[in-house]
């Protein structure tokens, strides 16, 4: 299975998706569905327990010609950057079928299967392919079914929502088209052959006028993606328009994506570029960090609160990220795995606030302490954790990101502490709101709190706060090999990296793993 185990991991929910289209009996599509989400879920798992930490390069690669007269190849690969983040969509779209199942989902149950199902395939395809031109298809395949579980199972401006979303990352992706097959041609033009292979094209040399515009439409492709303040507007209308079982996909697994793919490519191909634009990124991401805790400070709508919290994170991961050291990037990696579980859980419990109560504004809400409080208690943890406290699993990235930023511009990394203030503010109060305060008569003759079924979604999001905010070591020892060889790269030696100012060689990093001279 070992030669094959990436390969099933991208289809098989892609066959589940097939199974279910053309199901007979339209009773059992959301068992049969959960048990397809299930199979990449449990091979995710097992690809953790075979993974070799001490490893730095792709493993369990697959390597096939595929369009050979254009270079293209079906070349696959994972390493400690990518292996949990694959467990991680395939542990998400498994819980947020499971949400879709209790109620959030009321028709057309068939149809909305086979999105999430191909969604998955497209997003675990973005993580593990390494030639551009495959992970273009797969980078484009995501946006269909977002486009109709967005625009189908949507709110009243769910068309609207669904239209500017992949306008956006559509004219994102056509930039970024762009890049790929200019690489592809310099590859002919410098190497002999027209190739799309990572690796191969980590050999090419360019002008530095080549480098700096490639580098900026790979990263205007991923910026909106993320989506990095400007490119911003999209997001608040498809996470809030969106279905909650939706919105936790969109912003709990694919949030990921952009900021992977910055990881994995528009750094690595271009690493002087990337640190001559660090200055720009990093004051791009304090932005976004205050630009999203000031708007969701000023929401009354819970789910609305939510959406422009997720601009305010992605600013700390992009801060992380172009701190461009070992902290401020192992803090960025550490909250792509973990932002998805207190992010899913909130929208998930604001659905059920919704369909319980009928409404998810703030203002009408009150009392669910006393009425739900199993709802109330779960809530909390998910709120602490998105506001980074010491314990559970928000803090640990939001920890690192500061020190890297503190070490790259001490500035920038007080603007970041100011956001975490904002982001308890407006977290705090969206709570007490909700679930202090009297509540409405009406309220009081309904069964409110989570039963078993709502239950069961929560259970491993909120265990997988609370482990990993306890014992973030046993990831970090396995991510920060990939991350190491990363950022010699992108400093051109391994000595320069032992000479970055933060990092002492003859010590361990906060994960345990030596610095390599």
């Amino acid at each position: 299975m070992a030669d094959n185990l990436l390969s099933l991991i991208i289809f098989t929910p892609l066959v589940g998706a097939i199974t279910i289209a053309l199901l007979a009996d339209e009773s059992i599509v959301w068992s049969v569905s959960f048990l397809f989400s299930l199979l990449p879920l449990a091979l995710g798992f097992y690809l953790l327990a075979v993974f070799n930490p001490d490893n730095n390069g792709f493993q369990f690669t697959e390597h096939y010609s595929w369009i050979p007269q254009f270079g293209i190849s079906y070349h696959v690969g994972v390493d400690g950057i990518s292996a949990f983040l694959v467990a991680v969509v395939a542990l998400l779209v498994s819980v947020a079928l499971l949400y879709a199942g209790c109620g959030d989902i009321r028709r057309r149950a068939r149809e909305f299967c086979f999105f999430v199902l191909t969604l998955e395939t497209g997003m675990l395809g973005t993580l593990l392919a390494i030639d551009l031109f495959l992970f273009y298809v797969f980078w484009e395949l995501v946006l269909i079914p977002a486009y109709f579980i967005i625009g189908i199972w949507g709110s009243e401006r769910r068309v609207y929502a669904a239209f500017k979303f992949v306008l956006y990352t559509l004219l994102g992706s056509l930039l970024m088209l762009v890049g790929i097959i200019y690489l592809g041609l310099a590859a002919r033009k410098q190497l002999g052959a027209i190739t799309f292979d990572l690796p191969t094209l980590y050999q090419l040399t360019f002008s530095k006028s080549e480098a700096r515009w490639l580098f900026a439409a790979f990263a205007l492709g991923f910026g909106v993606k993320i989506p990095i303040w400007p490119f911003h507007s999209w997001l608040p209308d498809a996470y809030s328009e969106a279905p909650a079982s939706g919105s936790m996909l969109l912003a709990g697994a694919m949030f990921q994506m952009g900021v992977y793919a910055f990881l994995r490519f528009a750094i690595p191909l271009f690493p002087t570029v990337a640190q001559q634009a660090t200055p720009l990124f990093v004051a791009l991401a304090v932005i976004g960090i205050l630009y999203g805790g000031l708007l969701a400070l000023a929401q009354s709508d819970l789910k609305r609160l939510l959406s422009y919290a997720s601009i305010s994170h992605a600013g700390f991961m992009v801060l992380g990220l172009f701190a461009l050291n070992r902290y401020g990037v192992d803090g960025t990696v550490y909250q792509l795995i973990t932002h998805g579980f207190a992010t899913s859980a909130l929208f998930a419990l604001t659905g059920l606030i919704r369909l319980k109560y009928g409404t998810q504004n703030l203002l009408e809400l009150g009392g669910l302490w006393r009425l739900a409080p199993l709802m109330a208690a779960t809530f909390m943890v998910a709120m602490l954790s998105s506001v980074g406290l010491p314990g559970l699993d928000g803090f640990v990235g939001e920890f690192l990101v500061l020190i890297g930023a503190y070490l790259k511009l001490w500035q920038a990394a007080a603007v970041g502490a100011l956001g975490l203030i904002l982001s308890a503010v407006y977290m705090l109060r969206a709570y007490e709101r909700a679930m202090f305060g009297a509540a409405p008569e009406s309220y009081k003759r309904r069964a409110l709190d989570l039963n078993r079924k709502e239950l069961a979604p929560m259970v491993p999001l909120v265990a997988l706060i609370l482990v990993l905010g306890i014992f973030p070591t046993p990831v970090l020892r396995r991510v920060e090999p990939s991350l190491v060889a990363l950022l010699a790269h992108v400093y051109s030696a391994p000595a320069q990296l032992d000479s970055l100012p933060h990092e002492n060689p003859k010590r361990s990093s906060p994960s345990g793993v030596a610095a390599r001279e």
